[in-house]
Order: structure tokens, then sequence, then C-alpha cells
């Protein structure tokens, strides 16, 4: 049984320096099941869900509901209107006769009752399927509101979770442009891609505000409604999770031409090199950012790189396994672990593109196993076979993780660790060496059992 299922997903698994690259990625999810890739629906959610001073409102089945409920740490400074789960809640009738006046009844009665900036209203599978016009209700809701209630066409059949990353690009795009931004500096900046699961978002504004950069909108994670509104007036776009918001960045250069640039706030190099590159960008404009974005990076480095040599000493020559859901925070993760002198076997993603995994096979050492939306079998057995140290994933990997006895470092939506900026470094490192060094280890039975051959006990 092993054997056929592997067989099957031959096509979406690469190991490096075995032939040329070829790797199968992007397939669409299967619709009614709960899949690693996730739906269409799943991507919208984990976008939009951290603007916290926003209405959102599922047109579906109640167990589409779970799919939101603190599906994220999405940390907010202010309002927590994002952590109310809300659904119409479609019953048997409904399907039948249409459930178009029970989501016009429910918008009604949250907007009044809870006065949101903005209602995003999500339409699931059996939405698309009876027919329901949500973009009609929405527009007839929003006039007697007077706030913008925006449908997200996210019905999972449509395709995957990257697919939903694009309908929520669409939904916040009909937001910008809409604000004043008489106001704003030359020498400011959007965040996007950067969900706040742990504060992070707040970490990363103060690196850009000792820089000298205005930030306008966090998109999205503690995410206001007016700042989307206006992020239009920035005069960059900074994008990291570039599969989830590359979107709308793409849009708002089309339409406002404002330029992007891709970063990755997580590991030492990556976390410089973005602000460097948001320094090069400005400094025609105010030629003094490079040297205080040079004195940021100094003042970080100085705190952080006596306290990793510490840790290194204990974790040189493990072995990493990495499952995450974009393949660029991969990138980061494999040069951070190079830092900590621990080698990546295996390294895949839920959302990856051919030209992600292109370029994550040529920064891999050869041999690395490259894997595109695996599963929990294929996974346990390469974790097995590559005799893997320390698993960093998500919430579905943790119980492979503990179940072979190998160390656990939760890096999605569930953490509440900081991990990006130099003080996530930091903090990743720790987390890291209490989780791979743990002595707990010694007593799992494969271990013990190469531990005695090792040894030749027991010959």
């Amino acid at each position: 049984m092993e054997q056929a299922i592997f067989e099957e997903r031959q096509d979406q698994i690469h190991r490096t320096g075995d032939g040329p690259f070829e790797l199968a990625c992007n397939r669409d999810s299967l619709a009614g099941a709960v899949s690693q890739r996730a739906c269409v629906f799943c991507g919208s959610r984990v976008v939009l869900y951290p603007i916290a001073d926003a209405l959102h409102l599922v047109h579906g089945p109640i167990g589409c509901a779970v799919y939101t409920w603190d599906i994220r740490g999405a940390l907010s400074s202010g309002p927590e209107l994002h952590r109310l789960s809300f659904s119409t809640d479609l019953q048997e009738k409904d399907v039948i006769f249409g459930g178009e006046k029970k989501l016009k009844a429910a918008l009604l009665e949250l907007i009044e009752r809870h006065t949101p900036k903005a209602a995003f209203v999500y339409a699931t599978c059996i939405v698309g399927i009876i027919g329901d016009d949500v973009a009609a209700v929405c527009r007839d809701v929003a006039a007697k509101t007077g706030i913008p209630v925006i449908p997200v066409q996210s019905e999972g059949f449509k395709g995957n979770k990257r697919e939903g990353y694009t309908a929520a690009c669409k939904a916040m795009f009909t937001l910008t442009g809409t604000g004043d931004i008489s106001d704003i500096s030359p020498i400011s900046v959007n965040i996007l891609g950067d969900f706040n699961l742990a504060g992070e978002i707040w970490i990363i504004r103060d690196y850009f505000k000792r820089m000298g950069v205005t930030t306008v909108a966090n998109i999205t994670g503690d995410g206001r409604v007016d700042d989307i509104r206006r992020a239009h007036g920035a005069a960059l776009n900074v994008v990291q999770c570039s599969g989830a918001t590359m979107e709308l960045a793409k849009m708002m250069q089309e339409k406002y031409g404002i330029p992007f640039i891709r970063v990755s706030y997580l590991g030492i190099e990556d976390m410089a090199d973005s602000l460097y590159a948001v320094a090069e960008h400005f400094k025609d404009r105010d030629p003094d950012i490079t040297r205080r974005t040079q004195q940021v990076v100094r003042e970080e480095l100085a705190a952080l790189l006596p306290q990793l040599g510490q840790y290194r000493k204990d974790l040189e020559g493990k072995k990493v396994a990495i499952y995450v859901g974009g393949a660029f925070k991969a990138f980061s993760l494999i040069k951070a672990f190079r830092h900590l002198g621990m080698k990546v076997v295996l390294v895949g993603s839920q959302t990856g593109t051919t030209e992600d995994y292109e370029e994550l096979a040529a920064i891999c050492d050869p041999g690395t196993v490259v894997v595109d939306d695996s599963n929990p079998l294929e996974l346990s057995k390469y974790v097995r076979e590559l005799d893997v140290d320390l698993f960093v994933g998500g919430v579905k990997e943790r119980p492979i993780a503990h179940k072979l006895g190998v160390g656990f470092c939760d890096h999605n939506h569930e953490r509440k660790e900081a991990l990006e900026g130099f003080v996530g470094m930091l903090n990743f490192a720790r987390e890291v060496h209490a989780s791979a060094t743990s002595p707990i280890w010694r007593f799992v039975p494969r271990r013990e059992a190469m531990a005695k051959a090792a040894t030749g006990e027991g010959i």
C-alpha cells in the first residue's frame, strides 16, 4: 500500500543531484476534503482575517466556519473584531430555496451590532453551486449601511489555497484608492504579507522607523480598513510571503505605479538584506538612510551574534526537515539553519511554484529531498529514512514529529513566539536548541537501537 501511494506522487518529489530538476506542483485541491494544501476559502481567510476592525462573515454551512475561529494569532494593537467568528449557517432549506435573504439579514444585524469599518463576505463551495448572488447582496447592504461590504469569491472548488490568495487580494484592491493620502511621507512603505502572528510586524515597523521610513498600511497583520484605503499613497510595497499578497502588489503597481520588492524577515542574512533593499530604494530621496540602516543592523547583530554562537556549539551537524505553507519561507529557514551549523535534508511546502522549487533545489545540499504538498505517510517515511533530529512545520506536522521521537519547531499559524527580525532569530535558535537537544529523545526506541548498534551492545 505504501509503495503504491509513493508511486502516485513521484512527480511531486525530487532529490537534489539525482538528474535534472523536475517537480509537479500547484495542483488543485479536492473540493470537500481537508487536504494538506487546503481550499480556496482557506487561502482567502488566511489573508483577510487579520484585518482587525472588519467584520468577517462566512456564507456557507457551519462546517466552513471551523476555519475561521482563531486560526492565527494575528495580534492586534487595538480592535479585535477579527477574533469573532460569524457564519450564515446554511441549512438544507437554504440550499433548496437560496440563502440570499439569510445573508442580508445576517449582515444588517452584525453591522448594527459591531459597527465595523468594512465587512468581508466569504462565498463557500455550496454558495457557488446554488448560485446565490453574493455581490448583489453586498451592494445592497453597503448602500443601506454606508460601509464597504465586499464579496470574496472563494468557492472552494475553484482551485487551491493559492487561488484563495488571489480572491483576497482582489477584495482588498476594492478598498485601495478610497482614502486620503495628502499627509503621507515620500519615504513610506506598505508592509505586505506579514500576519503579525506573534507581534512580528511591530518589530519590523520599529526597524523601519529607526531607518526613517514611515509605514502606511499593514497588509494584513494588525491591519486596519482605513490604512488599506490609503495604501495607494505609499512610495513602495514591501512584500513578504509573496504567494499571499503578490497579486495585490502587482495590481497596485499597474494602477498606481507603486513599485514593489520581495523580502524576508527570517534569519540574519535575509533580514539585513531586506532593510538594505528598502534603503537602496530611497537613497536618492534621503541620502542618509543607508547610514541609519547600517546602524540599525550593527546594533542588532552586536546583541545577537554572541548568543547564537553558544547555541551553535550544541547544534552543529544535526539534521533538519522543513515543511511549511509557503516556499518563500523555506529559503530563509535554510540560511538560518546554516548559521546554526545544521543541515537541511528535507524541504517542502504546500503552495510552492515550479520557480520556487527550482530555487530551493539550487541552494540545497546534494541529496536533499524536495517535496510539494506532501502527506503524513510520506513525511514520516523521510523523517525516518533521513534520521532527522528536528522537524520544522505547522500544526499538522507536530504529531508526526512527536510520534517518531523527533524535536519539533512550530513555524506556522499557531506559534506564539516572534521568529522574525534579528530578535526573532535569537528566539528561533533558542527554540531549536531546546527541542533538538532535549534529553528525552535518547529514550525513543529507534534512538536507543541506534545507540546500541553504534557501541556494539546487544550484538
